[in-house]
């Protein structure tokens, strides 16, 4: 097992490549490391997993509800909720069912509740309830005026992203698949094996899998396909301080649009409050700066939802793209003739779906000739609790008489220790900057953003990064 992100790329053919670890390729990785006889190599074109979309998530555990019925993605967002909800009680990823309240504001979306509760029996979700408005604002008694009812789903639930993609990768990497960072993919063709060239050579597979996110598109014509052109949809949220948390029991969405499910306001499994996202179709797949306009009008809409949230203060303001396009389902193909697979389009239900799409790509694999070999279950990884609903270091006296380094905080806003951030720097996935460190801790990304703490989380960075 390695982590590389430097230097030459192994000589030797691989039995199966994956180009991008985000949410997804990272399960994938992981689902494959169940067969020990493989040899695996994890792509990544940026210094770090979960880089891309998988890092700008809205961090909510689908139950998948308000899916298209009978497509694949309804398949595996159902799916994937069960199996990401028990990988998550067993590694310590938090989660919070919350559940999450579709608020109609107006006689036409108070008229679409009960199909959207019919659909959710089609999804083999039957667990929504219809709320009148006095059930709805003694639920919620700072939700905006006006509202007319609701559609409850008791379900639905709030997640670390961040964690998530790191737990894949930390156990992937355990049971040894090969992690190459920097290593942006070039050229693709296929002769008797696929050979990549990327920013570090040139790496040899016998079989491929485009995980790729927003450049899966790309990947995709390099090997002769033209299935589905991505089109980067930007999302711009504005994140709340956790002085914001009590003014929200629920996810509260929006009736949903052709667009995806519009701006919701969404407690954290971290303790802030989300307003957002935006749905800006771009052309630079590169645009995830935010913009004065797009600020405007989450305030804008979060002003009629909650109107106490505008009073509390920002803490962070970001934007993710989401790989949109135009197909009312995931882009999942296999090309048995290549030995390739693409698994292209996978919006924001990926996160919650990832597991059960690393299940599906494993079984598409093995039809394309592909021997699987024996299953051995890799030990699962122990992840670092972020979540603010369960203890955290800082508050378990038998840790910290273990080790103080737990009882030394660096970051005040978020309370990480001393000993969070040594744990990171030091784990089989190690952060290569400062960002990174901040998704593995959440150091420096509380409410003074690393005022305070800043040139000491740098240092003991820099002192843990050091060879």
């Amino acid at each position: 097992m390695t982590v590389t992100a430097d230097g030459p790329l192994p000589s030797t053919p691989y039995d199966v490549a994956i180009v991008g670890a985000g949410v997804v390729g990272c399960a994938i990785a992981r689902e494959l490391a169940r067969h020990p006889r493989l040899r695996i190599a994890l792509l990544e074109a940026q210094d770090d997993v979960g880089q891309g979309t998988s890092k700008a998530n809205t961090a909510i555990l689908h139950t998948g509800f308000d899916a298209t019925p009978g497509t694949l993605e309804a398949r595996l967002v159902r799916e994937g909720y069960a199996r990401l909800g028990a990988y998550a009680a067993e590694t310590g990823i938090p989660v919070e069912r919350v559940g999450a309240l579709l608020v109609a504001w107006d006689e036409e979306q108070l008229a679409a509740l009960p199909r959207l509760a019919e659909k959710a029996g089609r999804n083999a979700y039957p667990h929504t309830v219809l709320l009148g408005p006095e059930e709805l604002y003694a639920r919620e008694p700072h939700l905006g005026p006006g509202a007319l009812g609701a559609l409850h789903v008791p379900g639905e639930s709030i997640i670390c992203p961040w964690t998530t993609t790191l737990a894949y990768a930390t156990q992937a990497v355990g049971a040894g698949v090969d992690l190459h960072l920097n290593t942006r993919v070039h050229e693709a063709s296929r002769t008797d094996t696929h050979r990549l060239t990327t920013a570090r050579g040139t790496l040899h597979a016998r079989h491929l899998v485009n995980a790729a996110g927003l450049h899966a598109d790309t990947l995709d014509r390099a090997l002769g396909h033209e299935d589905f052109t991505v089109t980067p949809r930007r999302g711009q949220l504005l994140v709340y301080d956790k002085l914001a948390r009590p003014l929200v029991r629920h996810i509260l969405l929006p009736v949903p649009t052709a667009l995806g499910k519009g701006v919701l306001v969404a407690p954290t499994v971290h303790g802030n409050v989300l307003l957002g996202p935006t749905a800006e179709d771009l052309h630079d797949k590169r645009a995830t700066g935010s913009t004065a306009d797009g600020t405007a009008a989450l305030r804008e809409q979060g002003r009629r939802i909650l109107p106490a949230l505008l009073e509390e203060e920002v803490t962070a303001v970001y934007a993710g793209l989401r790989a949109a396009t135009g197909h009312e389902d995931y882009r999942i193909t296999a090309h048995p003739e290549q030995a390739y697979v693409t698994v292209g389009g996978i919006r924001s239900t990926g996160l919650t779906a990832s597991l059960a799409i690393a299940a599906h790509v494993t079984g598409l694999l093995a039809g394309t000739g592909l021997d699987l070999g024996p299953v051995r279950e890799p030990e699962p990884p122990a992840m670092p609790n972020l979540g603010e609903a369960f203890p955290r270091p800082y508050q378990r006296p038998e840790l910290i008489a273990a080790d103080p380094e737990y009882g030394t905080l660096v970051c005040h806003c978020e309370r990480v220790s001393r000993g969070e951030i040594r744990d990171a720097l030091a784990g089989p996935v190690p952060p290569r900057s400062l960002e990174g460190l901040r998704r593995r801790t959440r150091a420096r990304a509380g409410r003074c953003q690393g005022f305070y703490c800043g040139a000491a989380v740098r240092d003991l960075f820099e002192q843990g990064s050091r060879p």
